[in-house]
Parts: structure tokens; sequence; C-alpha cells
């Protein structure tokens, strides 16, 4: 029986568009990220840069402003749809499973959604735990961070649902024998969630 749901948050829960802002670098005339910079994406995600850091790099590589790589860095956020809002409420009111979020994401990112979701505070609180992976400095779809959230809940991974679109987070947390639905932000909406994974319920 499951009875914790584990969500990630960029195309499940908030809209993306991943080509946008490769997309806007290149407009801006900006191409091709070297190797140093691509790892120092994935050092900002953990949390091992600082904001200030982070536009620093790329400031001085690509002489552009910092306000200017703020913009193009936040052209993959798009819209969060309301009613995702009421779906996470009335799991919280129900009170039937453990609900934890558990998100690969950014300062610069997080500063833009609580600057405009404006319903961003109810939906944290919404949670019994809230992972970003800059603020535990783990992240997918490395094995620790799943070990990380089962132990901080004691949560039994075969009583535990984890819904990412992203292939390799799932398989990382199948390894643990974790459940998982592999969404597909195309065709599926998180709403769906018990009549898509109904063998599960």
């Amino acid at each position: 029986m499951i009875r914790n749901l584990v969500f990630d948050f960029g195309d499940v829960f908030i809209n993306l568009d991943k080509t946008a802002t490769i997309n806007s670098f290149r407009e801006a005339g900006i191409d091709n990220l070297p190797p140093h910079l691509e790892q120092l994406n994935i050092a900002f995600e953990k949390g091992e840069y600082s904001h200030e850091q982070f536009l620093e790099a790329y400031h001085n590589y690509f002489d552009v402003s910092k306000e200017e790589i703020v913009h193009h860095w936040n052209a993959i956020l798009k819209e969060f749809p309301a009613y995702r809002l009421d779906f996470l409420r009335q799991l919280r009111t129900e009170g039937k499973f453990k609900l934890i979020l558990l998100s690969n994401t950014n300062q610069i990112h997080i500063d833009y959604i609580k600057k405009h979701v404006s319903f961003y505070p109810e939906f944290k609180h919404s949670f019994d735990g809230f992972y970003l992976s800059h603020e535990i400095n783990l992240r997918k779809p490395d094995l620790e961070i799943y070990e990380y959230v089962l132990e901080q809940h004691k949560m039994k991974p075969t009583e535990t649902l984890f819904i990412d679109d992203t292939l390799e987070n799932t398989v990382a947390a199948e390894k643990l024998g974790i459940h998982t639905w592999n969404i597909n932000p195309a065709t599926q909406d998180v709403v769906d969630l018990f009549a898509i994974k109904k063998e599960l319920f």
C-alpha cells in the first residue's frame, strides 16, 4: 500500500520550457556553454556555489550583465496552474498520504517563483517535507538524495511513490525499491495520478 507521495516540482506542478533558457541565451549571442560552466550549473543546483558566485562566473565569461543572465536563466519557468494546488489541497485535507516535495532546483529559480507565484507559501506548507537540492546539497539522480528523504521521514521504499518527469531520476529511485511514475508532461497531468497509477492504490 502506498502511504507516501514524493513529487518533483518542475513539469509536475510548475510548467517548464526546457529549451527556453538555451534559446534565450542564443538569441543574445551566447551559445555552447564551456564544460566548466556546465559543471557549475550542476554544482549550483547542489548549493555548492552561491547565487552571486554563479552570476559572477557567467558575467566574467560572457561579459553580459547579471540582470540579463537572470532573465535568460529564468526563461525555463512558465505557469503554475492553480488547479494543481487544488489537487494538493485535497490530498492534504484527506490526510491519507505523507506528502513530500523533492526537486533539483537553485536559488535563482526559487527566488523567481516566490516572486511570481502568489500561492507559493501555501504550496510549500502543504507538504510534510520540502526538499530543494540547493538547500540540502544533494541532487537527483544520486541515490543519496532518495536515501536521505526516506530516512528523514522513516518511509519504506515499498510504501512510497515518486513522481518525476526525468527518466534517470525515476530509474535511480527504483533501484532502492521505490515505486515510480515517470510522468510525461506533454500528455499527462499530476492531477490524474490516481487514474493513471490506480494499480498502486
